[in-house]
């Protein structure tokens, strides 16, 4: 049983036991019932305590029952249950208590909590609101304000924060049973101090109407947080009851939301990417002496990634004073990580003296499991780089490049084992950015890619299988949907409309935004290379070049699509005239577009082009092109992804979307033979997630 009950001497000791995270499954709603009505029927118990089994307090829901028909008991009830009992109920809370876990507590008579506890209220990440009384006991508890802005940030309390604002009523100085089993005492005999007859904290207007102008401006089109406000402002000015009503009734709109469709398509679809048939039962190769060749701004962040991560470092750079920046570089991202709180200053000095070491011959690397290079993006550099690995790396060590674009079957040629060779693009910043595409070129080994995946979880970041072509995921779908934007421009729409109609749609920036943001040196780079082989037809985006060629680099310069004198981007008012005078000479007549065609026309691009990524394995499902997209390329999560955002449109209205553009442009615009194919066949790109049908 997930949940038994007991006595400690005058003590009723309920445990909950449903490993790994005590999830409220409807096992555990159905035990703590049954606990509850032991606990008062046992005339020799006083007072209560609950405790969780293992590393963790209840860290919330049940992820296998979402997306299935209720189950009762409820936790709403259970939780009304334990709150009635005519006897005092302490929580001892450790690990984590989230969502569901952090509202059995709060209904609780008493709460204490070991040292390092984290309590939070995430569901509005899932699209949801607290619906088990959180809304409505987390302001009683700790005031209106403070329990709006923990909920609607999702963010998670410590201890010391948590007892400040009295949301538990102690932390434990030594062991966590003992001092539950203390508080239980003092308070056996005394009257259960219930949260849901504590007062309701008085309507602030002034300060929930910052709230969610906030919240507007911060998070614009998400509904689950403002549903949250207005959830808890409208109940707390009612009677309890009322108020949980109240509650649920939002709960229950949010549920059936396709916001809350799309949000727990890419919880799902996150945890989905991991799971490869290819590399199921595959041990990883040994992981813990890092090499990273080149100190840019790339490897300098993928160093720092690996450094936080507890790994070994050794830099590679091309002369002592090129090595001395690298370090400083590294230094100086460690020195965020101790400002952010995510490091002690005593952890980074060892780092620094310990982990960490530049140098300028590749001997120094001879004895890493894993390289890594981060070194100009040519093919001629790079097989120059594998050439050398290929010469001083022990056997069995994982070389991977760093490359965004390039083949790394060609670059792997370079070497006498392609089989140790895998692509790992990480994206900018390295120490940041969450997504890493693990590339698997045709001879990578087995043990290679799982070598991988095992880094990326050492790094804390989401790895997404890819294959091998120009640009991989991402950078293949962002090159054909920043064509079709580039097309708009050239055709008439202003970069700034297309950064503002992009935005409004949910992207976290504008195309134009990002290119300023990357480099207009970077975009003119991967022109260059792909002139070559240019269909005659491919439209270039001439207004691109003249920017470059006119030294207007984006940030870096400070004037590229945008100006940024002090900093804040400000729309450049000689862009029209450039614009002008470059769809002149190419003969084009300006026409207008609504904000509505700019995103019907880019997102039927993005699709179109991700749907064939799929087709030929570039990506292997759908939602894979989802986490890419969701964690590369500021889709909005709330979406939940091209993949999932098309199926919800409808894949025939996408795709008449495509063959109606086709009429004025019928080489950039060819639908993908697969999306033609679910259309006839009437299904979704989704089908596509679970593996091929019998």
């Amino acid at each position: 049983m997930p949940v038994t009950y007991h006595r400690s001497g005058a003590t009723g000791v309920i445990t909950i036991d449903n490993p790994p995270v005590n999830a409220t499954s409807q096992a555990v709603r159905a035990g703590l019932i049954e606990a509850a009505r032991a606990f008062a029927a046992d005339e020799s118990a006083r007072a209560a305590v609950i405790l969780c089994a293992g590393r963790t307090w209840v860290a919330g829901a049940d992820i296998s029952e979402f997306g299935k028909p209720p189950q009762d008991p409820s936790l709403p009830d259970v939780i009304a249950a334990i709150e009635a009992l005519p006897k005092p109920v302490v929580a001892a809370i450790h690990g984590t208590a989230l969502g569901g876990g952090l509202e059995l507590a709060l209904g609780c008579h008493a709460r204490i909590a070991a040292p390092g506890t984290r309590m939070g209220l995430p569901e509005v990440t899932l699209g949801l609101l607290p619906g088990a009384g959180g809304t409505q006991r987390l302001p009683r508890l700790i005031g209106l304000m403070p329990a709006l802005e923990m909920i609607t940030s999702a963010r998670q309390m410590g201890t010391a924060e948590a007892r400040d604002l009295g949301l538990i009523d102690a932390v434990a100085s030594d062991d966590l049973t003992d001092a539950a089993l203390q508080m239980a005492e003092r308070l056996a005999g005394q009257p259960p101090r219930r949260t849901c007859d504590l007062p309701a904290p008085p309507a602030d207007p002034t300060a929930t109407e910052t709230l969610t102008a906030d919240l507007a401006r911060k998070l614009p089109g998400q509904i689950a947080q403002r549903a949250a406000v207005d959830a808890a402002t409208e109940g707390l000015a009612l009677p309890f009851a009322q108020g949980m009503e109240v509650e649920r009734a939002a709960f229950r709109a949010l549920m059936d939301s396709p916001q809350r469709a799309a949000l727990i398509h890419a919880f799902f679809a996150e945890r989905a990417v991991a799971h490869l048939p290819q590399i199921k039962g595959v041990d990883p190769r040994p992981l813990d002496r890092i090499g990273v060749i080149g100190g840019g701004t790339m490897g300098a962040g993928i160093a720092a990634a690996c450094l936080l991560a507890g790994l070994d470092v050794t830099l590679i750079e091309r002369d002592a004073a090129a090595a001395d920046t690298a370090r400083a570089t590294v230094a100086k991202l460690l020195e965020g990580a101790v400002t952010r709180g995510k490091l002690a200053a005593p952890a980074r000095d060892a780092i620094l003296t310990d982990a960490f070491r530049t140098a300028t011959d590749y001997a120094a690397l001879s004895d890493a499991d894993l390289i890594i290079e981060a070194v100009f993006e040519t093919m001629e550099v790079k097989h120059q780089v594998f050439a050398e690995l290929d010469r001083v790396a022990k056997p069995g060590a994982v070389l991977a490049t760093n490359t965004s674009y390039l083949d790394v079957n060609a670059i792997a040629a370079a070497t006498s084992r392609p089989a140790d060779v895998i692509g790992l693009h990480f994206f900018s910043p390295a120490h940041v950015m969450r997504l890493l595409e693990v590339v698997v070129a045709d001879r990578t080994a087995p043990e290679v890619t799982a070598t991988g995946f095992a880094l990326a979880k050492r790094l804390k970041k989401i790895a997404v299988r890819a294959g091998v072509c120009d640009g991989f995921i991402g950078n293949r779908i962002l090159s054909h949907y920043r064509a079709a934007v580039d097309a708009m421009v050239l055709d008439g729409a202003s970069p700034y409309q297309v950064d503002r109609a992009l935005t409004g749609f949910g992207f976290a920036m504008g195309p134009y935004a990002v290119s300023d943001l990357a480099g207009l040196d970077i975009g003119w780079m991967t022109r260059q290379r792909k002139a070559a082989t240019r269909h005659p037809r491919d439209r270039v985006p001439v207004f691109a070049d003249r920017l470059y060629e006119l030294g207007r680099l984006g940030r870096k310069s400070g004037r590229g699509y945008y100006l940024y004198d002090g900093g804040k981007p400000q729309p450049d008012p000689e862009l029209e005239p450039l614009l002008a005078q470059v769809r002149a000479d190419l003969g084009i007549a300006p026409r207008d577009f609504t904000d509505a065609q700019i995103v019907e026309r880019t997102m039927a691009a993005l699709v179109n082009e991700a749907v064939r990524t799929v087709a030929d394995g570039t990506a292997l499902r759908p939602l894979d092109v989802d986490v890419v997209m969701l964690n590369g390329y500021g889709f909005p999560r709330w979406r939940g992804g091209p993949m999932h955002w098309a199926d919800a449109q409808g894949l025939p209205q996408i795709l008449a979307q495509i063959d109606a553009l086709s009429a004025e442009d019928d080489h950039f615009w060819q639908a993908a033979p697969l999306l033609r194919d679910l259309v006839a066949q009437g299904r979704r790109l989704a089908e596509l997630n679970e593996g091929p049908k019998p």
